[in-house]
């Protein structure tokens, strides 16, 4: 005789999962349907997963944990870095919703861009002009418009002091000395594109400190785990 399924096991009929997935993220990108009907239990575990990571409507996580801004500002750079602009507008219009501008976005995409490359940055470009845009459909634009001035986030207070005496400067580390002795010139333009991304002259007027910029660095790092320790763990030997 088989066990009885628990009681709080959730429903995962296919209109089950659509339902409550509907009602987390207040729509759902067709494309999904046939995954839902096909293996419903499959998209549940994602929903389940992506309604925690983004905190949609019923999830929470801990006060210590990132805000649903600062978590944004990481994936939207990912997603466009990617290329994924069915996704990322939605996402821009959530944080348009939250409070956020295009500055904001902007300086954590160059973070990100710092890793990904500059030309993730145009299309961070390219979903900010489909997400204010009417013929997108997904998620809902403010009735104003995007925000015109930023509402504060827990995250924006942090990070902007440094904690030692270390040099921040890309051309203080053993990597881009390297790369100054092939070409001395490029670097230095280079460098100070880096350097611009990360914030590593202070915070200024910026609205990510250096310290948050670097967690979204670290994040991107993530997504390409090989590149960044290419030169250091293999330095090639110019004959």
């Amino acid at each position: 005789m088989s066990e009885a399924h628990p009681q709080d096991e959730p429903d995962l009929s296919p209109e089950a999962v659509l339902e409550r997935a509907t009602a987390a993220r207040g729509d759902i990108f067709p494309e999904w349907r046939s995954l839902v009907y096909a293996s419903p239990k499959t998209y549940h575990l994602i929903n389940q997963t992506v309604s925690y990571l983004h905190q949609y409507h019923g999830e929470q996580a801990a006060s210590a944990q990132l805000s649903v801004r600062m978590r944004e500002l990481i994936a939207i750079p990912a997603l466009c870095a990617k290329g994924d602009l069915r996704h990322a507008p939605n996402h821009i219009r959530r944080i348009y919703r939250e409070g956020l501008t295009n500055k904001a976005l902007f300086e954590a995409a160059s973070a990100y861009a710092s890793v990904a490359g500059w030309s993730s940055l145009t299309r961070v470009s390219l979903a900010i002009e489909q997400a204010n845009s009417a013929d997108y459909s997904f998620g809902k634009l403010p009735r104003d418009g995007q925000p015109k001035a930023l509402r504060p986030f827990p995250e924006m207070t942090l990070g902007r002091q440094r904690a030692g005496t270390a040099g921040e400067r890309s051309a203080d580390s053993e990597e881009w000395r390297f790369a100054a002795s092939i070409d001395p010139e490029l670097t230095r333009r280079a460098a100070a594109f880096v350097d611009r991304c990360v914030a590593a002259d202070g915070a200024m007027d910026t609205v990510l400190g250096p310290g948050l910029r670097e967690l979204i660095v670290r994040c991107a790092h993530m997504e390409k785990p090989i590149l960044p320790h290419a030169i250091s763990a293999a330095p090639l030997t110019m004959a």
